[in-house]
């Protein structure tokens, strides 16, 4: 008899165990947007070590509760799956916030003092690095300039023994004092490289400014410099620079970041970074490298889920053109305000379609940054040469940006699977020079077409492509949803995403554009526990609210990373 007693009590203690796991944390009184068509909304979220154990009401959440649980009330706040930067780059955001932040600057004036005030904390031939000057965003051009570009006359003046290197908003241009043209070698008779262009004015004066690969005359110098300081010294540098991007992440609500374009040496350190559990956001990294380099590292792929789901490695990246604004995008017809010039095709098309073919083989991801009509085309025939050997393949690649497309091209995208990786913000960012660029009729009809890919089938992700842009994703959803300048116009709205759409960009479809949507991207039971509250309700508050809105807390792996 008392045998039995004892296994009824047994049997009774499994069946509360199985029946309510015990919750590390949950929060409940939310107002929760799952991103989840099954459940599109919930009142309470349970989570047991880093995933997800229930979704539901409040009253059904409290059974998985107990003395040990950490039980947060959300007071009606607006919860959501934490944010995922779908096209950044934490490098660079990371060395932004160590080196001159030109992002905000308003003029040229303010670039050369705050070289000036570099220069005199600078060992004499350091150089001064900095990145985000954009030239179409100043409040007024300078006097003498050539295609708006000041010359490099004022930065000789402030730092005559220290080389400067400034580098565009967009990565795709530089301004270099003399100094760093003398340490490069170049020099008026210096011919342009092949995909880049060294800004000469008509008299044939260089004006200081690098476009495309002519940066990499630069580079070189400035690359034998950096490699003169012990690697330590420079990992650890770079080290401090990862966890003040991630801290930024963390403050925006942003729980995964998609890198575009590390290093294999970059791909060691966050490794070991991920191994040793000292990653604070999940990092999934496409890796920018020739073809030589990726066949003698090919071991390296993919790496999958290391360090508990914080790293991922299984994508390869290629620039095929440059950027709109420093007038690298390669274009079908010539700009509207540079005559007779198409922009740049910035890799070797040869090389290109070898990458492809390489990563149709390790069944790899291959994302390639096209943002004029030209460079677009030119990967969808690259890319459909590959993909029509197994056209049932799942294979996800992707074209970053897109931000140009021939009307032609867009139902191409659907046709061969191609995922359009854009950014919501270099729409309303850019749109000031765009109409400069392309001409209103190229702008409406084949310019940061949302809509358009969205009505055709195509899956559309977005980002902020930091630190090109603010990691901000409230003013990223803002645009992407209104299309609205600082003047109150908006920029051809019919191509507007809804707010559902734009919330599925930037959670779920991120994560099916990284193979990861059975991980995240939604509030599900077994997902990880990626969570932010909000100060708004991004589905309901007005349009001028969404750019006010705050993170209240961050969760990553079920763990409060940020609270104000």
């Amino acid at each position: 008899m008392l045998q039995k007693l004892f296994f009824l009590i047994f049997s009774c203690c499994f069946l509360v165990n199985v029946n309510a796991q015990q919750a590390s944390l949950v929060l409940h009184n939310a107002k929760v947007y799952t991103v989840n068509s099954a459940q599109p909304e919930a009142e309470a979220i349970a989570i047991a070590g880093d995933k997800i154990i229930f979704v539901g009401k409040n009253d059904d959440v409290k059974k998985y509760i107990t003395a040990s649980t950490e039980v947060i009330d959300c007071a009606g706040r607006f919860v959501l799956p934490g944010l995922i930067e779908g096209h950044g780059h934490i490098h660079g955001m990371g060395a932004s916030l160590i080196y001159l932040n030109l992002m905000k600057v308003k003029n040229w004036e303010e670039i050369v003092a705050l070289v000036a005030d570099a220069v005199q904390k600078a060992k004499p031939g350091d150089w001064i690095i900095g990145r985000g000057w954009h030239q179409e965003k100043w409040d007024h051009t300078p006097e003498k300039n050539f295609l708006g570009y000041p010359y490099h006359e004022e930065l000789d003046k402030v730092s005559p023994v220290n080389p400067v290197l400034l580098t565009h908003a967009s990565g795709h241009s530089s301004y270099v004092n003399a100094v760093a043209l003398k340490l490069a070698g170049i020099t008026e008779k210096t011919p342009n490289p092949t995909g880049g262009d060294i800004v000469k004015d008509t008299s044939g004066n260089l004006v200081g400014v690098l476009e495309e690969r002519a940066q990499s005359l630069v580079n070189k110098p400035y690359t034998e410099w950096v490699n003169k300081r012990p690697l330590e010294e420079r990992k650890l540098e770079w080290q401090r620079s990862i966890f003040l991007a991630e801290q930024e992440c963390l403050r925006n609500g942003v729980t995964s970041f998609v890198d575009a374009g590390s290093s294999f040496e970059q791909v060691a350190w966050m490794k070991e970074l991920a191994q040793a559990g000292r990653l604070n956001i999940r990092h999934w990294l496409m890796v920018r490298s020739g073809i030589q380099s990726l066949k003698e590292n090919e071991r390296v792929f993919p790496i999958l889920n290391e360090g508990k789901g914080f790293l991922t490695v299984r994508a390869l990246k290629v620039s095929l053109d440059g950027a709109l604004g420093s007038y690298g995008a390669w274009l079908l017809e010539p700009y509207s305000d540079r005559k007779d010039f198409y922009g740049q095709n910035t890799f070797s098309i040869p090389e290109l379609k070898q990458i492809a073919e390489f990563a149709w083989q390790k069944n790899l991801q291959l994302c390639v940054h096209a943002i004029g009509d030209r460079a677009n085309r030119e990967t969808i025939d690259i890319f459909s040469e590959q993909i029509k050997k197994n056209p049932a393949k799942d294979h996800r690649w992707r074209i970053e940006h897109a931000q140009h497309v021939n009307p032609a091209d867009i139902p191409r995208f659907k046709e061969w699977n191609i995922i359009a990786s854009m950014q919501g913000i270099h729409c309303t960012s850019d749109a000031p020079f765009v109409y400069k660029r392309l001409g209103e009729k190229r702008a409406e009809e084949g310019a940061y077409m949302w809509r358009a890919f969205l009505d055709a089938g195509v899956l559309v992700n977005n980002g902020t492509d930091v630190p090109v842009e603010d990691v901000d994703p409230f003013a990223n959803f803002y645009a992407s949803v209104t299309r609205k300048l600082k003047d109150g116009s908006s920029f051809f709205p019919a191509q507007k995403m809804t707010r559902q759409e734009a919330l599925y960009s930037y959670t779920l479809a991120n994560a099916k554009a990284a193979f990861e949507e059975k991980e995240k991207g939604s509030l599900e039971p077994g997902k990880f526990a990626d969570i932010i509250m909000l100060s708004e309700n991004l589905i309901s508050c007005p349009d001028e609210s969404i750019q006010q809105t705050k993170v209240l807390m961050t969760v990553v792996g079920g763990r409060v990373k940020y609270k104000p």
